[in-house]
């Protein structure tokens, strides 16, 4: 299939509304055409289409590293770079798409979750620099939906590398959106020390729209931080 035709046919099968027929139509085309197709739609101004995309792309690389681990790390690599204030773009869609992609694949999350962790962090001493602080707002929604994904899917590996305190700080954000996500991953990840922080969020009557187990939702950042607050109890009491 020609360059053209295939991101055409991934295109039509983006604007469809069943994600399993998506997924498996596009298993079994050529995965780097899929990949050239994808790089455009997670950045589409269509909500539909571009949270499709970048849900398709956790298997979709996921099967590219079976047969090619290097392969999937410039595709990893590709992403990083769209964020770097030297590409000259903004990167739209990046974070979203890597936290899928190492949701699917646990390789590829052991090699780069500590860059997605890096940017909520603020640049160190230069001796200790592990910060790529994102201040665009727009991206930190992005980066807070993938600490989500994420800690529902890799909690340990977020975890382990001190995630919990930098998605704390987010709690504070004047973007409803940024602090609703951060209050979900931070249930998810069970952090009893946001208790207190969360509850504050408790009367904040702020709308956010994220994706959600194939479908975009709507809650209140109250809602988000009620569901959490249950989670981390609901964690003690397993514990």
């Amino acid at each position: 299939m020609g360059g053209r035709k295939a991101k055409s046919t991934v295109m039509q099968l983006l604007a469809g509304n069943d994600p399993d027929d998506i997924r498996s139509r596009l298993a079994e085309m050529d995965v780097r055409e899929v990949l050239h197709a994808l790089f455009s739609a997670i950045c589409r101004s269509e909500e539909h289409i571009r949270w499709n995309a970048i849900a398709c792309m956790g298997p979709v690389v996921a099967r590219l590293a079976d047969q090619d681990m290097e392969e999937a790390r410039i595709v990893m690599r590709r992403l990083l770079w769209s964020l770097n204030d030297e590409s000259g773009g903004i990167g739209w869609g990046a974070p979203e798409a890597m936290a899928e992609i190492m949701a699917c694949h646990k390789g590829l999350a052991e090699e780069y979750i500590h860059m997605l962790v890096s940017y909520m962090r603020e640049d160190g001493e230069e001796l200790f620099q592990d910060g790529n602080f994102l201040e665009h707002e727009g991206l930190q929604r992005g980066l807070m939906w993938g600490m989500a994904r994420l800690a529902a899917a890799r909690p340990d590996m977020l975890v382990q590398r001190g995630a919990i305190g930098d998605l704390l700080l987010y709690l504070q954000s004047s973007d409803p959106a940024v602090r609703g996500l951060a209050a979900r991953s931070l249930g998810l990840l069970g952090a009893e020390e946001a208790e207190e922080r969360l509850h504050l969020l408790s009367r904040d009557d702020a709308a956010v729209r994220f994706f959600d187990d194939g479908a975009v939702r709507t809650a209140r950042v109250a809602d988000l931080a009620s569901e959490a607050m249950d989670n981390i109890t609901a964690g003690k009491i397993r514990g």
